[in-house]
């Protein structure tokens, strides 16, 4: 696919990019050339072949999914400014 220099001014517009008139002769050779190597992944046959995320199979390390409160709520609380019955209490912000 061979882009004009008009292509290449819409694209750079649409991209909110400034390309003086005198790049885009050279804008236009450099997208074409990347949208040729685009065009030869698309001739590639990938039938029968399993999409993938890594070329290494790994699996995530998982740990048991329990519910705890932490045991420690005088570690929790030691940077709150003012607490009262074991709750952080914090300054109104919304009237």
């Amino acid at each position: 696919m061979s882009l004009d220099k008009d292509t290449v001014r819409n694209i750079a517009n649409l991209a909110r990019l400034e390309v003086r008139e005198d790049e885009l002769d050279h804008l236009a050779g450099e997208l074409s050339n990347i949208l040729q190597f685009v065009e030869q992944l698309a001739e590639v046959d990938t039938d029968g072949v399993a999409p993938m995320t890594s070329v290494a199979h790994m699996e995530l390390r998982r740990r048991v999914d329990e519910v705890t409160d932490g045991n420690y709520p005088e570690k929790v609380l030691a940077n709150a400014p003012e607490r009262i019955d074991g709750f952080f209490v914090v300054p109104k912000v919304v009237e």
